[in-house]
């Protein structure tokens, strides 16, 4: 038996009894992908090693800097750390460097597009990560950097004739600013790409199950199992609420921050791709950018995805948003989720 082959009855009776992990472990379902191969990574935080071996306790050849980009030229099993599930190294020239700490990006460069709709448009950097300016040329100071497959709104086109350079305004709704990017940087997304997905099954037939003890995103159309991957849960503290919810406010960008909250650990995610929250606290699926690493509880609450899986659980699940607008709320109107 495969796991497309379990039934949701047969699925949910052993998430239900703790049995899961036991049945994935037979099927040989041990470990977690990293996020969809590409050819080339990025280094997450500075300092990445690569190693001589795909494990932990072999020699450090060289260390990374943060954001370096390097080629990727194959993956392996090798050991695993803290998260028994990830297993994955991916190898680069000179040696191993493992999945957790390297994103795998591309460096697509975009045509510029001059015709914006007065809404704005969604559009996604891709490029391992964008510089962003405070004004549209190349001298001006610089702000923060954006990364590969965060999404953003474009708001206007603008040409510096004297640069010869054309740029992207976007704007960011928690910093109440807009920034600069060069548009080669960003592509736009087309309106066909925000549909939603298996629209002719009804939205009651649709299940997101959310099994914590495996880390396992599992989708349902009635008995049919449509998608089932690794995710990284809410850790000890700010664990992901068990129980039933719905998707019922979604959005495509986030700027995720807890700026305001009295807490020691302040982040500033600008940028997440393919939010569908599920609670009014906040908690969500989405793309992430920070980790690669999936298989174990690290995250604020939220359910971390590879952003490709959270932009098909943005487009399979209600409601719809539609392509000018940058959230929609419409309470009782979501697709159902279980975290058990």
């Amino acid at each position: 038996m495969t796991l497309s082959q379990f039934s949701r009855r047969d699925f949910l009776k052993l998430s239900a009894s703790g049995a899961l992990g036991l049945a994935l472990s037979e099927l040989g379902i041990d470990h977690a992908l990293a996020a969809p191969p590409a050819s080339q990574g990025l280094a997450l935080w500075s300092g990445v090693p690569i190693q001589d071996a795909p494990a932990f306790h072999a020699n450090k050849i060289e260390l990374l800097g943060k954001d370096k980009v390097v080629d990727l030229l194959g993956e392996v099993q090798g050991e695993s750390l803290e998260n028994p599930y990830n297993t994955t190294w991916y190898q680069v020239a000179g040696g191993y460097v493992h999945s957790s700490i390297l994103m795998p990006v591309e460096s697509k460069y975009q045509k510029a597009v001059y015709d914006i709709p007065a809404e704005g448009k969604l559009a996604e950097v891709s490029v391992p990560y964008s510089l962003t300016y405070l004004a549209p040329y190349f001298y001006a100071k610089n702000a923060h950097r954006i990364y590969y497959e965060t999404t953003h709104w474009v708001k206007k086109v603008i040409v510096n004739r004297e640069e010869k350079s054309v740029w992207y305004e976007i704007y960011d709704n928690i910093l109440k600013k807009s920034f600069y990017v060069p548009s080669y940087n960003l592509r736009l997304i087309p309106d066909e790409e925000l549909t939603q997905l298996s629209p002719e099954v009804p939205n009651e037939e649709k299940l997101l199950h959310v099994d914590l003890a495996t880390q396992m995103v599992t989708a349902f159309e009635g008995e049919k199992m449509v998608l089932s991957v690794r995710c990284a849960s809410g850790q000890r503290g700010t664990d992901t609420p068990v129980g039933e919810w719905s998707t019922y406010h979604k959005g495509p960008s986030i700027h995720m921050t807890n700026f305001g909250d009295a807490v020691a650990n302040i982040y500033s995610l600008p940028g997440v791709p393919w939010v569908s929250f599920f609670t009014g606290s906040g908690h969500a699926f989405h793309g992430t950018y920070w980790h690669n690493d999936y298989g174990r509880p690290r995250s604020n609450g939220c359910v971390n995805l590879p952003s490709s899986v959270s932009k098909w659980v943005y487009r399979w699940t209600s409601p719809v948003v539609p392509p000018n607008e940058d959230y929609l709320n419409l309470p009782g109107q979501g697709t159902r989720v279980q975290v058990v």
